[in-house]
């Protein structure tokens, strides 16, 4: 299947219409399911304005959950770009991953991504923007691991609008709706001898926008806790992540 380019000329304000559909998505140069999507991703979207997060996220976003239609940056942390989509996934809905050639499957099931319901274009190259315009289409989340122009970051934020997707850009993207930016703290675990198990990693995150997201929240989270996975301080897990020494 070729696909057709989406970018437009200068004088033109948004995308064509994609050709691809949810069931030919595979053909997309790059595209690989983690346990084969394709035709049963359509129809298999979750209904309702807003798609669910764990619960640490709850209080971090203005919506208590990622509301459709919206573009979200995430500056700083893979694993809280991870997280975004596990409580989602879990429930129904389908993501996709574009332009993170690096990022494990395995990874993203221990996070508690349904990764029946991820599909990864690792390295779509020049077909990044037609990859990420077809996935909105027919996908609930999509992922973007890596900057795009101004302009063209704007219609793709239009078109998950139109969509009523949830767009993620790990890293920053002109007009976003919710930026959580994470800055990271110390490692704990690791006895006074220098030797242990690195088990859990403080973070801030700092929530800003636009809109209800207006309003700067600040909230600390481990990340990762001591189950590999995103916590809350003070929370008891078991399962050390990271031997050091």
């Amino acid at each position: 299947m070729s696909v057709r380019s989406l970018m437009v000329p200068d004088d033109t304000d948004s995308f064509d219409d994609a050709d691809n559909t949810v069931a030919r998505l595979a053909s997309l140069p790059g595209l690989n399911t983690a346990s084969g999507m394709a035709v049963d991703a359509a129809g298999a979207t979750a209904v309702g304005k807003l798609l669910p997060v764990v619960p640490e996220l709850t209080d971090v976003l203005p919506h208590r959950g990622l509301r459709r239609g919206s573009t979200v940056s995430v500056i700083g942390s893979r694993l809280l770009v991870l997280s975004l989509l596990s409580e989602a996934t879990a429930r129904g809905s389908w993501a996709a991953v574009v332009g993170m050639p690096d990022l494990g499957v395995v990874a993203a099931a221990e996070l508690g991504v349904e990764v029946s319901r991820l599909a990864l274009v690792p390295a779509p190259g020049a077909e990044l923007v037609p990859a990420v315009a077809a996935l909105l289409d027919g996908l609930d989340l999509v992922v973007v691991g890596r900057g795009v122009n101004g302009r063209t970051a704007r219609q793709l934020s239009a078109r998950a609008r139109h969509r009523g997707a949830v767009l993620i850009s790990a890293g920053a993207w002109p007009g976003v709706d919710v930026e959580l930016r994470c800055e990271g703290g110390r490692w704990s675990g690791l006895g006074t001898s220098g030797h242990g198990f690195l088990s859990e990693r403080e973070v801030t995150v700092h929530t800003s926008g636009r809109g209800s997201a207006v309003r700067p929240v600040t909230a600390r989270l481990l990340a990762p806790g001591a189950a590999g996975r995103l916590a809350r301080p003070g929370e008891t897990e078991s399962e050390p992540m990271l031997e050091a020494g």
